[in-house]
C-alpha cells in the first residue's frame, strides 16, 4: 500500500492536490482525523482490493495535533508496517490566503465570533508546524495557479499505476441527438452517403463494401486526417491538464456508414499509441 497524507494551510489547495491524486488514481478521503489515520491504515492494508493499494488522505488543523512526537511516532509505525508514505504539505503567504476566503467567501475551519481570520490562520500554522517539519514535500502555492499546482503534484507523484488518458471513440447518428458526454463532436453529414448507394443501404460502415465506397472520396480521407492531426496536437495537453478520459463522437444521418466508418478508423489508429482506446457505435444493435 502506498499512502499519500495531504495537509497544510487551509486555502493553499488541498482540495485540488486531493482531486489530482483521484485523478492518477488513488482512492482518496479528506478530513481524515489524524487518530483515525492508524485504524484506516490497518484496515486498508488487511483488504485485497486493488482500490486501496494507492490511497490518498487529507488532514487539516482540526486534527489538533501539536506534538511532534506523536506524529513522529504514527509515521514510523507505518513504516514498520511496510506502508509506504509521503507527506504533502501546502503554503500560502497570509495575504494570499486571506484573498482566496474573501473571494470564495468560505469560513475558515478555525475562524469564529472570537477569532477573525487572521487570527485563525496563525494558530492554525501553529497547529499544523509538527507537519510542516516532517513534510517530503512543501508547496507554496502563493503564486502558483490551479494548473502549476495539479503539474507539481503529478512530477511528485512517480506511479507507473496511474491512471492515462482513455479515447473513446463513439458514432451516433445526428437525428437521434448528440451524446451528452462528448468532448468533441464532428458531422460527417456533408460527406457522399453510402445509404443511397445500391447494395450498401443494409450495410454498416464496419462492412468492406462500404469503406471501399467512402475511401474512393478524398473528402472522405482528408476529414478524417485532419481530425488524427488535431487530436495528435491536443492531446497532450490533455494529457498534461490530468484528463482521465476524452469522449470524440463521430455523428452522420443515421449513424450506420459515415460515422460508424471513420470511428473505425480513428480507433484503428489510435490503438497503436500507448494510450486505451475504446471503441462504442450507438445506433449499431
Amino acid at each position: 500500500m502506498k499512502l499519500v497524507i495531504v495537509t497544510g494551510l487551509s486555502g493553499s489547495g488541498k482540495s485540488i492536490a486531493l482531486n489530482t491524486l483521484e485523478d492518477l488514481g488513488y482512492y482518496c478521503i479528506d478530513n481524515l482525523p489524524l487518530f483515525l489515520l492508524s485504524k484506516f491504515t490497518k484496515e486498508m492494508t488487511e483488504k485485497s482490493d486493488p482500490l486501496f493499494k494507492l490511497v490518498a488522505v487529507g488532514i487539516d488543523a482540526r486534527s489538533r495535533s501539536t506534538d511532534p512526537d506523536n506524529l513522529k511516532t504514527l509515521l514510523e509505525t507505518l513504516d514498520r508496517k511496510g506502508i509506504e508514505q509521503q507527506l504533502i504539505y501546502l503554503k500560502a503567504q497570509d495575504d494570499t490566503l486571506i484573498s482566496r476566503y474573501s473571494e470564495t467567501r468560505r469560513r475558515h475551519p478555525l475562524s469564529g465570533k472570537q477569532r477573525p481570520l487572521t487570527e485563525a490562520i496563525q494558530l492554525e500554522r501553529q497547529i499544523l508546524s509538527p507537519f510542516l517539519d516532517a513534510a517530503d514535500l512543501c508547496i507554496d502555492t502563493t503564486r502558483t495557479n490551479v494548473h502549476q499546482l495539479r503539474d507539481i503534484i503529478r512530477s511528485h507523484i512517480n506511479d507507473k499505476s496511474a491512471a492515462k488518458l482513455s479515447l473513446l471513440f463513439e458514432s451516433f447518428g445526428f437525428k437521434y441527438g448528440i451524446p451528452r458526454d462528448a468532448d468533441f463532436v464532428y458531422d460527417a453529414r456533408c460527406l457522399a452517403n453510402p445509404y443511397w448507394q445500391t447494395g450498401l443501404r443494409s450495410l454498416t460502415g464496419k462492412d468492406l463494401e462500404v469503406a471501399a465506397f467512402l475511401e474512393q472520396d478524398k473528402n472522405v480521407l482528408d476529414f478524417k486526417n485532419d481530425i488524427v492531426r488535431f487530436l495528435d496536437k491536443w492531446i497532450p495537453c490533455f494529457q498534461a491538464d490530468g484528463r482521465s478520459y476524452l469522449t470524440v463522437a463521430i455523428g452522420c444521418t443515421g449513424g450506420q456508414h459515415r460515422s460508424v466508418y471513420l470511428t473505425e478508423q480513428l480507433s484503428a489508429h489510435f490503438e497503436s499509441s500507448t494510450l486505451p482506446v475504446i471503441t462504442r457505435h450507438r445506433e449499431l444493435t
